[in-house]
């Protein structure tokens, strides 16, 4: 089969190789999947670049990825050969992942994809889809909430706008950095934008919701925003951060303990068994439903994986960056 791997850490034009590797088997209990679309998420370059030790000598990177069941292992079902499929943690704790013409995983992984939505869609659902559902879900419904949408126009935060819409929120404001990001955040759902760089977070939160603040804010950039969450919270508000581009986030505490203000963490690599299986059942009900929509921002051959490792890396691109098997 083709593929792109690595056998250390380094810049993507420096350690990514594409070639020829034995075809996997599926083992006892897991399917093998021919990979039509494999999804590059930042943790995928940040991996490759050195913020997680190697898992093996040889990496194949990528978590994310959809195909459809060729094989499968003992203990499977033959029904599942030809299903449509999207995979979720290819590449969590093991070597091979996605960004190859085949991925043996645990039947479990690979998640029934509806008629309707296409292979290169179904590759952005694992870490994106499912991490904006947690953030949604935490601590309870966002029903009757105001939401704010940290970083609105990302493959997360695009999800997040549909979902919070989906769940019952009644107001979505979102946070962005251009006219051209804010485009995309009002077309994902949300009702009120804010642009980071050239207005104040805190006031236009006052004023877009009449001094009360936010219930929920789904936090991309924990040390980055730290600072905010008292000045934009409602009181008893809860944030829920997912990402941080720094290792340490700092919190005035007289600031933080006045405004009653929740932090809640979770990686979304690691949910919970209840977590992930509501997760998976109203993805798949939503797009069922023809009620979830996707981003593909740019979509390329596998042997173009280095250029599509640097896109996501550089933050060039609104929408998910996919290549093609």
């Amino acid at each position: 089969m083709q593929a792109v791997w690595y056998e250390r850490n380094g810049p993507a034009r420096e350690v990514l190789q594409f070639g020829e590797m034995p075809d996997p088997e599926p083992g006892p209990g897991e399917v093998r999947v021919h990979v039509h679309a494999s999804g590059v998420n930042p943790s995928d370059w940040k991996t490759r670049s050195g913020s997680r030790p190697m898992t093996a000598p040889r990496v194949i990177p990528h978590s994310d990825g959809a195909g459809i069941i060729d094989r499968v292992g003992v203990g499977v079902g033959p029904a599942r050969v030809g299903e449509r499929v999207w995979i979720w943690n290819g590449q969590w704790k093991r070597a091979f992942g996605t960004a190859a013409t085949y991925i043996a995983v645990p039947s479990e992984q690979a998640v029934r994809l509806p008629d309707a939505v296409s292979l290169e869609a179904g590759a952005c659902l694992g870490i994106p889809a499912l991490t904006a559902h947690r953030a949604m879900t935490t601590d309870g419904s966002p029903e009757g909430q105001i939401v704010l949408v940290a970083g609105g126009a990302g493959a997360v935060g695009h999800y997040a706008i549909q979902m919070a819409k989906l769940l019952g929120a009644t107001q979505v404001i979102a946070t962005v950095s251009s006219d051209e990001k804010e485009e995309h955040a009002r077309a994902a759902g949300a009702d009120a934008i804010i642009n980071y760089r050239t207005e104040s977070v805190p006031d236009r939160v006052r004023e877009i919701t009449s001094g009360y603040g936010v219930d929920r804010v789904v936090e991309v950039d924990m040390a980055g925003n730290a600072s905010l969450l008292p000045k934009i919270v409602a009181p008893g508000g809860l944030c829920v951060a997912y990402g941080s581009n720094s290792p340490q986030a700092a919190f005035d505490f007289g600031p933080m303990i006045l405004s009653g203000a929740a932090v809640r963490f979770f990686l979304v690599y690691e949910l919970s068994a209840q977590a992930r299986v509501q997760g998976i059942m109203d993805l798949t009900r939503w797009m069922d439903e023809g009620r979830l929509h996707h981003a593909i921002g740019a979509s390329l051959p596998l042997d173009q994986t280095i250029e599509a490792h640097e896109r996501v890396e550089q933050g060039t691109v609104i929408g998910n960056v996919v290549v093609r098997p």
